[in-house]
């Protein structure tokens, strides 16, 4: 769907470079200008401490990219930099605004030299503000300061880190979104347009239930453990073989009487003080206690089939190993083979959507650290001479 659109991704980490891999995935060609001493992610299991060759997280994000070394401390590398922008259709960075402004980066100096330029920059807490200068990752602006540490956790309960980047990757889908429909716009009118993805902003929209609701009545329910949830039967239960469901009841009481059938206990569902979301809520204890004895006497495959058949909404609750074995993932085309380095492929997570009939993944390896700076910067307009005594000095690698 991308083809012949060129991104120059000017970024590190996960969020910018994860949005780069769905533009990539979908048919961009990404130029990726990493530093010196490279991405820090290509670093990523030594700096946890552990002694891994293969790097299935770097890879996963910058799979289908060319990657080129500037050094844009230097003049020459910020002047390398402007001339891959000149016809560029994309700016995608994760730079601080600061240091953008430094070195004549921002957005206004940019769509000088191209005013069509789609100009994506994503940071921990915005363009505006005291903190448009603070340092973002997920676990801090997204996580922590948009107040999803606090709710997660049942009430009483220590902060807990959420997974690897978690928080950068749902902000990853939404700059892409933004940056596709500034592209219709560009191409429509020819009109660039600035685009400010955050951290922060991402991990509003996504706890926007929530918050909509702190937002009108300026307070919002804590969560609470499995006993005392509400509602109690849209809940989390095991079975006689050591599994988990979850199981989703519909608004209303419909479900109510269904899951009592399902559960072999139908008598409940006469229950004068149960049949309403208020008293089921005021019996939660109650509620869960029973249902937790009448699922337990059932497997997995034999509670599925009592679901089913009542039309409940549920889903095994799985590990990672499970999920990668599970075939409606594999049908879902949530699992890709991603090209490797030496040939052949690997399975890695697919980009968030399908679009069935068209080629939507993995366009080749992710690039060894500079292992296209020569290919694109040649394409520049520089003389061989100049391109050499770039690389002498350091600015290019």
């Amino acid at each position: 769907m991308l083809e012949g659109i060129k991104v120059i991704e000017y970024a590190t980490y996960m969020a910018a470079p994860g949005a780069g891999c769905i533009l990539s995935d979908w048919g961009a060609d990404v130029i990726k200008i990493e530093p010196p001493k490279g991405d820090p992610i290509r670093q990523f299991f030594g700096t946890i401490g552990a002694d891994i060759a293969e790097n299935p997280v770097f890879d996963f994000d910058n799979r289908g990219k060319k990657s080129i070394v500037v050094d844009t401390s230097t003049p020459e590398g910020v002047d390398i930099v402007k001339k891959l922008i000149a016809d560029a259709d994309v700016f995608l960075t994760n730079v601080r605004p600061g240091g953008l402004e430094r070195s004549g980066l921002d957005y206004d100096s940019l769509k000088t030299i191209n005013p069509g330029l789609v100009y994506c920059t994503l940071t921990g807490y915005g363009l505006e503000g005291p903190d448009k200068d603070r340092a973002g990752f997920d676990i801090a602006s997204f996580w922590s300061r948009a107040g999803l540490a606090t709710l997660f956790p049942p009430k009483g309960s220590d902060p807990f880190p959420l997974r690897t980047a978690f928080g950068d990757h749902v902000t990853s889908i939404a700059a892409s979104s933004a940056i596709n429909a500034a592209l219709v716009q560009k191409f429509r009118t020819g009109k660039g347009q600035l685009i400010e993805a955050s951290l922060l902003r991402t991990a509003l929209y996504t706890i926007g239930s929530d918050f909509a609701i702190q937002l009108f009545f300026n307070r919002i329910a804590s969560t609470k453990s499995r006993e005392q949830t509400n509602p109690p039967i849209m809940n989390f239960f095991k079975t006689k073989d050591d599994s988990w469901i979850c199981m989703v009841a519909r608004q209303g009481n419909v479900d109510w009487p269904k899951i009592c059938r399902a559960a072999g206990i139908p008598d409940m569902a006469e229950d004068e003080r149960l049949q309403s979301g208020k008293g089921r809520r005021a019996n939660s204890e109650e509620i869960v206690s029973r249902l937790d004895e009448a699922f337990g006497k059932f497997d997995k495959d034999e509670l599925a089939a009592r679901l089913d058949e009542e039309q409940i909404a549920w889903a095994p609750v799985q590990t990672l190993a499970e999920v990668a074995a599970d075939p409606q993932v594999f049908a879902s085309g949530g699992i890709v083979e991603t090209p490797g380095h030496s040939g052949g492929t690997f399975k890695a997570p697919a980009s968030p959507v399908r679009f069935p009939g068209a080629d939507d993944g993995p366009k080749g390896p992710s690039p060894a650290m500079g292992e296209h700076t020569r290919e694109v910067v040649s394409g520049l307009g520089l003389s061989a001479e100049d391109i050499e005594t770039l690389f002498e000095a350091g600015v290019l690698k």
